[in-house]
């Protein structure tokens, strides 16, 4: 099972103390039950994040599954190597779109070549390394590293500032009248630290219960 690279009820208590506003929020959401995604493999992962974007999760949980039907053991057979060997027709058949193929490839040639990490190596670098790495990947976006930050490697610290829900939660919780600016919520979020991962959870979830 994977396991997060911090302790979650230290991280709650941090924020209780740090942001009255956030406390309360804490306290209306109950226990900190944030979830992560065990993959075997950053290159997985990524293939996965690939397929999910601009996408419901119905939909591209069938289409990620009709891609990983392809290999033995579904995805935990998928490796770079295999997916450079199934034809651009096979892959497009899975419902995936010209743009994704073309991302798909690109990240399975630099997994194959060594420029995307393993899960161990990714696990001794620091966030933002990860990040550069990761979007070198054609169709990787910053806030698709930032995911796979938190909730494949359970970092306790990250700040997704470009994500609309977020920013909404936000506006919300601390009773704006328009949503922030990124630059706002980074400087609003400093007081979380170091634990920013677990108090953008706490917001989320605060939509989910709207």
């Amino acid at each position: 099972m994977a396991e997060f690279g911090f302790e979650p009820a230290v991280a709650v208590a941090h924020l209780n103390a740090a942001d009255p506003a956030l406390a309360t929020l804490i306290a209306a959401s109950g226990p900190f039950a944030m979830e992560l995604k065990a993959r075997r493999s950053v290159f997985v992962a990524l293939a996965e994040a690939i397929v999910y974007q601009q996408l419901s999760n119905k939909a591209a949980a069938t289409i990620f599954g009709r891609l990983c039907g392809h290999f033995p053991r579904g995805a935990r057979g998928m490796s770079a190597e295999r997916l450079l060997a199934l034809s651009d027709a096979s892959i497009r058949s899975c419902g995936i779109s010209r743009p994704k193929l073309k991302s798909l490839r690109d990240l399975a040639r630099r997994a194959a070549s060594g420029e995307i990490p393993s899960l161990a190596a990714a696990r001794r670098l620091d966030d933002e390394e990860i990040i550069d790495r990761l979007t070198a990947v054609h169709g990787i976006g910053r806030w698709s590293a930032e995911m796979f930050l938190m909730f494949n490697l359970g970092r306790p610290d990250v700040l997704p500032l470009g994500d609309y829900s977020l920013r909404k939660a936000f506006a919300a919780t601390f009773r704006k009248r328009s949503l922030p600016s990124p630059e706002t919520l980074r400087r609003a979020a400093e007081r979380w630290r170091p634990y920013r991962t677990v108090a953008c959870w706490y917001l989320w979830n605060s939509l989910s219960k709207a």
